[in-house]
């Protein structure tokens, strides 16, 4: 048992990153790091979360939730800017959990920081690939084999967005920049015109009377009202609460910034600024966005309709007559999400580096390729998140998705405060505020949206997690690096003991 809680000492992991053949290329500076950070976390948030949660869950009251999203995160982030400076190696808080908690929890972050990238990278392929056909018209973005549905729309996105990662980091940089000036314009522009358009008796009620009625209930109400006996998680404060937990969705990517510590020329002071500067621009943008949305329409509009059809930014422009924005935005949205696709395939690709390069994975999976980047995994997160978004539908996994990061950045902040005690010595290029108070509210935080996901998202999060223990230990815990750097130890000093006699 004991093997599990072996930690990987951060002068190894930085003596790691020079190790030949896994070698990443390092191109990127803070303004690079940034640009990553805000091209995926504007995308799916805010053009479809936002409208939907305000309909289904919150009410006008959406800001709010917003507000308790952004707070956690910026907690959060302040934790994992310490981290990065002191620890600029791929992998985020897999390669943080290794240097503090032990392998198996390590295995278990990275574990879940898959889950977090791929299953967010099909989801928001599957919505890249409803705006194609919205965008030009197309009568249809699957094929149909009997029984089997082929999305081929999400198929182009992935295949176009790996390729791209394939030919090297700076140049996926350099794209994400052209096309986020795009998305970030379109967001001001909804800002901006949909301001015109408030009417502040929209905003009454701003907090819905709980809904009644079967919706909410069951497996599908959130762990918080099950425990206090609550009827209901739409509306109300329940549904506040709710929703922080959902919009949550919305912020999903800023940590990626720091899984590209590695390839960052000064990681001890660009990467901080970039996590720091990604969670406060969209931060406004989100706020704004959503004081906006929810006074041009009652929240009644924004409501889902039976079919499963989903309100959007574009549906209040639609309700106002302003027909030429929702065209607008309906284009942003859809150079939005192709950056959100490819930033969180990046994302995944350099978790699973990290893993591979420890041993838990196969370690030839982190050969790097002329371009200085994992040629060999980059394909396998392809065609991994191909599968999944092409054949399976992804409905409701937007928060099994939140779950895995939250517990992520759990661990990430408690990791602050034990580092603190047990390595005071080394240096930090950025040193997070008020420790340990400030990583306590950080955990307390998580662990709160966390109780205010579904029953059955943690149902799933549960199969997920005995599934990857089953991988670790039937894998992972014999093939590590460490694992089998202590073997060759023992076997040196038995042989040191041999020899003596």
């Amino acid at each position: 048992m004991a093997d599990r809680w072996r930690t990987k000492s951060i002068e190894q992991s930085i003596a790691d990153t020079d190790e030949p053949g896994t070698r990443l290329r390092k191109d990127l500076s803070w303004w690079h790091l940034c640009v990553f950070g805000v091209s995926v976390v504007i995308g799916a948030g805010i053009f479809t979360v936002t409208a939907s949660t305000a309909g289904d869950i919150t009410g006008p009251a959406i800001w709010i939730s917003f507000l308790m999203a952004a707070t956690t995160c910026g907690l959060a982030a302040l934790c994992y800017a310490e981290f990065a400076s002191m620890l600029p190696v791929a992998g985020s808080a897999y390669t943080f959990s290794y240097a503090t908690f032990g392998e198996f929890l390590a295995w278990t972050i990275g574990w879940n920081l898959v889950l977090e990238l791929a299953i967010g990278g099909a989801v928001v392929a599957k919505g890249w690939s409803s705006y194609l056909q919205t965008v030009f018209g197309l009568a249809g973005s699957t094929i149909n084999f009997g029984s089997f549905t082929l999305d081929w729309g999400a198929l182009l996105i992935v295949a176009l967005v790996a390729s791209l990662l394939a030919l090297g980091t700076k140049l996926s940089s350099q794209f994400s920049m052209v096309v986020t000036a795009i998305k970030v314009s379109v967001v001001v522009l909804v800002i901006v015109v949909g301001a015109f358009y408030i009417k502040a008796a929209n905003y009454s009620p701003f907090i819905p009377p709980p809904r009644a009625g079967n919706a909410g209930t069951g497996l599908d109400r959130s762990l918080l009202s099950l425990l206090t006996g609550a009827h209901s998680s739409h509306y109300g404060w329940y549904g506040v609460l709710a929703g922080a937990s959902i919009v949550f969705f919305a912020f999903i990517g800023f940590d990626i910034v720091a899984t590209m510590a590695e390839e960052t020329k000064n990681p001890q002071r660009d990467v901080p600024r970039g996590i720091l500067a990604t969670l406060g621009l969209v931060s406004v943008l989100y706020v704004a966005v959503s004081v906006v949305l929810s006074g041009m329409v009652p929240y009644t509009v924004l409501k889902s309709t039976p079919d499963g059809h989903h309100a959007n930014l574009a549906t209040a422009f639609a309700a106002n007559g302003v027909h030429w924005a929702s065209g607008i935005i309906s284009v942003g949205a859809l150079a939005g999400l192709t950056t959100v696709v490819m930033v969180l395939l990046l994302g995944g690709c350099r978790v699973l580096f990290a893993m591979a390069r420890d041993g838990l994975l196969p370690r030839r999976l982190a050969k790097t390729g002329s371009h200085g980047t994992p040629v060999r995994i980059t394909v396998l997160v392809a065609l991994l998140v191909a599968a999944t978004a092409s054949a399976f539908p992804t409905d409701k996994l937007e928060e099994m998705v939140n779950v895995g990061t939250l517990f992520a950045f759990l661990l990430v902040s408690a990791g602050v405060i034990v580092l603190r005690r047990t390595r005071p010595d080394l240096p930090r290029g950025f040193r997070a505020p008020l420790v340990p108070l400030l990583p306590i509210a950080s955990v307390c935080a998580c662990l709160w949206l966390m109780l205010n996901l579904t029953v059955v998202t943690w149902i799933r999060f549960g199969v997920w997690m005995v599934a990857g223990t089953a991988i670790y230990l039937g894998y992972g815990r014999r093939h590590s690096v460490l694992a089998r750097g202590a073997t060759a130890a023992a076997g040196g000093r038995v042989q040191l003991v041999n020899d003596a006699f």
